[in-house]
């Protein structure tokens, strides 16, 4: 509220359009209360407001808190703004501070939150507060007579936010006076120390990292096996930030060590497979790449749609004429787009016999993890087409003939 009340009377001066936002998380009994009152609030200084229901679901092992966290921040990505303005503050920070180094965290946890940031998408982040503490803005609260909403969840001392609040931060304030600033300051060092961290990151990176259209950022395995044999700080550095390129958490200090253990030193041909955060990272032609998991087999039946959803992807199906699967092909067997199973056979040319589909997607460079998402087109029981290898002539629409041309979407 102090943040409302404060931009409503500069945004004039400021020549910039002010509205606000409210995320409805529908976690406490008074969520509509609290949803009227924003609009209420926002009626009497004439601001435009939209309310964001988001619905809370509960990934495996993830708190309440991060849940909504999460949901919160991607409400807020879809809101239609340059900028959004949030209203953390010192005291914010330094519990935020306090709560990463309980976790172990290095230099970006010890940063807690930028005062500014600009997500890959959506509005650009700012906290104008952040380096003033609570009594500050409390003082200008009581000062303009504003009204606000303490949400119950607060006083929950098993949060372990509100443990600090409640229990810890009244003791330090007491025995070292201005501790939020302080920290709020030291978390500022953090982030130069983060940053520092990430430009070594990106110049290790300069001989160690490449992109391409199969696999994205990829890293050097031989480079990186290198790197953690002369520098293992730097190569643990490195690949921290060649996730967080990738939008993957970092991992705890020990998973860190034994997947940098597994990449670096496994054997050129070795076929390593490693889980984190829902994806799998291994190798592919020398190189570190991270790929979707392994999907379990499938067998969709195709009824003419345009296209057709399936796992990792999309098959899409064009009318087209002189080219493609040939309409006729289509009417007369059943079409089923299934997943590889092995030892599939793919004619490609007039004449010439049919060749190892897992040759022929060798040759066509399409990594290993990519093979079992690759969609086959089969007409009855034979392979007709598999998007980017090939297509069975005896399957082809000839010149001036309708026919489908076949494109893979993947995800």
């Amino acid at each position: 509220m102090a943040l409302l009340d404060a931009l409503a009377r500069l945004a004039p001066e400021l020549g910039i359009a002010l509205s606000a936002a409210h995320v409805h998380h529908g976690l406490s009994a008074h969520a509509d209360a609290w949803a009227t009152f924003c609009a209420t609030e926002c009626a009497a200084r004439n601001l435009p407001l939209t309310v964001h229901r988001v619905r809370i679901e509960r990934a495996g092992g993830e708190s309440l808190e991060a849940t909504a966290r999460a949901e919160r921040y991607a409400a807020l990505a879809t809101v239609d703004a340059d900028v959004i303005a949030l209203a953390h503050h010192a005291d914010d920070q330094a519990e935020t501070m306090l709560l990463q180094l309980m976790r172990g965290a290095g230099p970006p946890g010890l940063a807690a939150m930028p005062a500014q940031r600009s997500p890959g998408a959506g509005p650009a982040l700012l906290r104008p507060f952040l380096m003033l503490p609570r009594t500050v803005i409390d003082a200008y609260v009581q000062a303009r007579g504003l009204a606000w909403v303490d949400d119950e969840s607060n006083a929950d001392l098993s949060v372990k936010r509100n443990f600090i609040r409640h229990d810890i931060a009244p003791r330090l304030a007491q025995a070292f006076p201005g501790y939020p600033a302080t920290l709020a300051r030291a978390a500022a060092h953090q982030a130069e120390a983060a940053q520092l961290a990430d430009d070594l990151a990106q110049h290790d990176a300069g001989t160690l990292a490449t992109r391409d259209d199969h696999s994205g950022l990829t890293l050097d395995r031989a480079a990186l096996a290198a790197l953690y044999g002369r520098a293992p700080y730097r190569a643990r550095n490195v690949f921290r930030w060649f996730l967080r390129q990738h939008g993957l958490r970092a991992p705890s200090t020990s998973r860190l060590a034994a997947m940098l253990d597994q990449l670096a030193l496994a054997s050129a041909d070795a076929r390593v497979r490693l889980r984190h955060s829902g994806v799998e990272i291994g190798f592919h032609r020398g190189r570190v790449v991270v790929h979707a998991p392994a999907v379990a087999p499938f067998a969709i039946a195709w009824h003419g749609e345009s296209a057709l959803a399936l796992p990792h992807g999309s098959l899409e199906f064009s009318p087209c004429v002189g080219g493609g699967l040939a309409r006729t092909s289509v009417a007369a067997d059943i079409v089923t787009v299934r997943s590889r199973a092995g030892g599939e056979r793919l004619r490609t040319a007039p004449g010439r016999p049919a060749r190892s589909l897992k040759r022929l997607m060798q040759e066509a460079a399409i990594p290993f993890w990519q093979r079992d998402c690759l969609p086959l087109v089969f007409c009855a029981d034979a392979l007709a087409l598999v998007p980017g290898i090939g297509i069975d002539p005896a399957f082809e629409a000839g010149p001036d003939t309708p026919g489908y041309s076949v494109h893979w979407r993947p995800t």
